[in-house]
């Protein structure tokens, strides 16, 4: 399984950004999928998930200014990040679960990570 990122960029506080994550070596529609960033000096967090049926999950910090979805037909997963904040500043990762919905054990597939960098 491939997963590869695009959409990074350096943005000023308020400001959106769009992360996309393109998937290969499975079947895409099948599996949940998420995202993850870590920021220096920081664990890895999770950021927001969705579910083979498209059902979101967010960590608290983001919602209601990021939206997770994904396309099936393109096989890739969205993360629309708006009224960015500097703490938002992260190497974001897509993340690909092993089953139809976000796993408590965590992603089996990782991509190469993406910088997002949010300047006040």
């Amino acid at each position: 399984v491939q997963l590869v990122e695009s959409g990074g960029g350096l943005v000023q506080a308020g400001g959106s950004l769009r992360l996309s994550c393109a998937a290969s070596g499975r079947t895409f529609s099948r599996y949940a999928m998420g995202w993850f960033r870590q920021a220096p000096g920081k664990e890895r967090e999770f950021v927001a998930a969705i579910a083979w049926n498209a059902f979101p999950y967010y960590t608290s910090s983001v919602k209601s200014r990021f939206t997770i979805s994904r396309d099936n037909v393109r096989n890739t997963v969205y993360l629309q990040m708006n009224s960015l904040k500097p703490e938002d500043t992260a190497v974001y990762y897509c993340a690909g679960y092993s089953g139809i919905t976000p796993a408590s054990e965590g992603p089996m597939y990782w991509g190469q990570g993406t910088q997002v960098t949010v300047s006040s």
